[in-house]
């Protein structure tokens, strides 16, 4: 997307939202978003560890080191129960965004997430 942000915090209910899904590492999480956004949102690493960091200080998530499949060790991110909450929250922030939108702009809002 060529705006940097859409909507305040959404990398940050992106990455929640990775979470959901599962324990992941960084590389993973930012290959899985692109997936997911069919190549339309992308993170660099420096942009999404200081996110990691910044979830982790305020207690969203936590990391752990483990091995992987490949036997090479890595730092997993989970979320934590106040994560799950804060996931949540913010949702429920992005449908009211989508259906405020829509009433500018027209069509429909933005459908689940």
């Amino acid at each position: 997307m060529k705006e940097k942000q859409q909507f305040p915090g959404s990398m940050t209910l992106l990455v929640l939202a990775l979470l959901e899904g599962g324990d992941k590492y960084g590389y993973q999480m930012i290959r899985e978003l692109e997936t997911r956004s069919d190549h339309t949102f992308s993170l660099s690493e420096g942009t999404l560890y200081p996110i990691l960091h910044g979830l982790e200080r305020q207690g969203e998530i936590r990391s752990y080191e483990s091995a992987s499949e490949s036997g090479r060790r890595r730092k997993y991110y989970k979320l934590t129960r106040q994560g799950v909450r804060t996931l949540s929250r913010k949702r429920q922030e992005w449908q009211l965004f989508c259906a405020k939108m829509g009433k500018v702009v027209g069509g429909e809002a933005c459908g689940p997430v």
